[in-house]
């Protein structure tokens, strides 16, 4: 403001906070602002999408014949998605844009993390080895929270707004702790930096186990007797005062990777190709709908996905007769049971498809009016993704459109020949299920029948096994072989029987059969196991399955910071 000969005042300066009918207050400080020649800033104006035409308006007639010095600024938090994008094109195309992007990378992280604190932080306390050896553990656990956000499923099942506010005031609590207690309470702040402060934000389970262990890893007493690793290749630093600790990182922070969070690299081979994916496909549906052949031929959009329809409609099968499959079972176990129930969702899928192409097909022929449905329809099938009438109907999957059809084919003879005589196959292929659930639920059902045990105490335990599908001729007397499952963050290594690092480059690699089994949940041996998340997909989330514990020599927190997971799918 000096520089323009301009002072600041309260007289001609107007900082208005959007929301809760600020709207009036707002047109009237514009008005006499530009009569005056003062400053408005305007705050939060996300919060106030219909009035923003009219703010539009109000700056489009203060655009001509308004006192030189008048200003206006604009503040918003980011759209969440593209289509929330609310400001006004007439807005943005007017103003000088300005964004504060979050920073990128450990090392810019974990200096902004820092910056929250000064020199007067580190000497308030009394007990300043301990305070500020935490606090810089905790500055270290705010970046890696933060950050761990671009691996995507694999970092966390979902996106949390951790703020500053959450390190500010977890510092705060630290001191007022130390402050108060003789010995350092590592549980207590532990739980308040995890369950509370931080935890306040998470809502998935696994999510809580992650920020739960982060702490238990960084935030212990081990911290305070000699070189403590806060991540491999970074020790916990000394005893320095504040500047010395933003030269540390400079000078000690190994250079970003996946190691810093506790991943495996190829944590970020993963979420680079899901990116360069995205943007391919963004690509591709940006492109002209009409083809050319090459030597002058060209094949319009309507002729293949045409030819597309004919070929799926010819290569889906009948759906599953259910009356006839019933006449033919003599007892309705629980087995059967899942049998009948994936029939009834596969008919209500496949009844779809065909419903859906035939339409279309009568839509391109013209004997029938294109809906908008129909048009969806015809652009899926022209980009290769999954219709939403029929991802509705059937299971989460990832998949392009040519992947899931030729899947949902093989979900569908695997099917048949399960209830071609109802014998349980010799192993199961898990992923094939609409409902995976409901078959481990039916393993625990069945065993506890035979064998008379309460159902609410039975648990399930999987053994893996050292074989390929291949390998199995017949069912076991008792749970199930099951098939077709992936790891991810780490692999299984058959010969030893434990989770073990992943190969660089290997990041999904194929587990052997699993053997599944129900007992009583107290004759269940837990130690040495790390209790691994089962998904349908690689988005995580809520496409979570089971627990299936898997044998381990090392600390089952190494594989929780992994992100270590069983995928259905690929």
């Amino acid at each position: 403001g000096k520089k323009l000969g301009y002072t600041f005042n309260n007289r001609n300066f107007h900082n208005v906070s959007l929301g809760q009918g600020q709207e009036v207050v707002a047109e009237q400080a514009l008005d006499l602002a530009a009569k005056e020649g003062h400053w408005v800033i305007l705050q939060n104006i996300h919060l106030v999408a219909k009035w923003l035409s009219s703010l539009e308006k109000k700056l489009e007639q203060h655009s001509k014949g308004s006192h030189q010095d008048f200003r206006v600024f604009i503040s918003a938090e980011p759209a969440p998605s593209p289509d929330r994008h609310i400001i006004p094109q007439g807005i943005l195309e007017n103003s000088i844009k300005i964004t504060n992007e979050a920073p990128t990378g450990m090392h810019a992280n974990l200096h902004k993390a820092l910056d929250n604190f000064n020199q007067d932080t580190l000497e308030i306390c009394t007990r300043e080895n301990e305070f500020k050896s935490i606090l810089f553990a905790l500055c270290y656990f705010h970046a890696v929270v933060a950050e761990r956000r671009k691996f995507g499923p694999q970092g966390w099942n979902r996106s949390y707004p951790f703020n500053t506010g959450d390190l500010t005031i977890s510092v705060n609590v630290l001191y007022n702790y130390l402050e108060a207690s003789l010995k350092v309470p590592y549980d207590d702040l532990r739980y308040l930096f995890g369950e509370i402060m931080y935890g306040g934000h998470i809502t998935d389970d696994w999510d809580r186990r992650l920020c739960k262990t982060y702490l238990e890893e960084f935030i212990k007493p081990e911290m305070l007797e000699g070189e403590f690793l806060l991540a491999p290749g970074f020790p916990l630093p000394g005893n320095m005062d504040y500047n010395g600790y933003h030269q540390y990182i400079d000078d000690a922070l190994p250079p970003e990777s996946p190691y810093l969070y506790g991943l495996h690299p190829n944590a970020e081979i993963g979420f680079l190709t899901q990116n360069s994916e995205k943007l391919f496909r963004v690509v591709l549906e940006m492109q002209p709908w009409d083809t050319s052949m090459g030597d002058g031929g060209v094949v319009t959009k309507e002729e293949t996905v045409k030819a597309l329809l004919e070929e799926m409609l010819e290569r889906l099968m009948d759906e599953f007769n259910i009356a006839e499959l019933m006449a033919k079972v003599e007892e309705r176990t629980p087995y059967v049971v899942v049998a009948f129930q994936e029939c009834e969702r596969m008919n209500i899928l496949t009844s779809e498809i065909k419903r859906s192409l035939k339409e279309l097909d009568l839509g391109l022929k013209g004997e029938l009016t294109m809906t908008s449905d129909m048009e969806n329809l015809q652009n899926a099938l022209f980009l290769d993704t999954v219709p939403e009438s029929w991802l509705k109907r059937a299971y989460p999957s990832t998949a392009s459109l040519g992947t899931w059809f030729a899947d949902l084919l093989t979900r569908i003879k695997e099917l048949e020949a399960w209830t071609g005589d109802f014998a349980l196959p010799s192993t199961v292929w898990l992923a094939g299920f609409f409902n995976p659930q409901s078959f481990l639920t039916a393993i625990m059902q069945s065993t506890a029948r035979k064998n008379e045990w309460p159902l609410d105490k039975m648990t399930l335990q999987c053994d893996v096994t050292k074989k390929n599908r291949e390998d199995f001729a017949c069912p076991p007397r008792e749970g199930a072989y099951v098939h077709g499952l992936f790891m991810e963050g780490a692999r299984w290594d058959a010969q030893t029987g434990i989770i073990t690092d992943a190969r660089l480059k290997e990041l999904t690699p194929a587990m052997p059969v699993i053997f599944i089994k129900a007992l009583p949940a107290d004759k269940q041996d837990i130690r040495s196991v790390y209790p691994c998340p089962v998904y349908k997909t690689r988005q995580r989330g809520p496409t979570y399955v089971w627990t299936f514990n898997l044998k381990t020599r090392e600390y089952p927190s190494k594989w929780v910071l992994a992100g270590v997971a069983l995928l259905l799918q690929i």
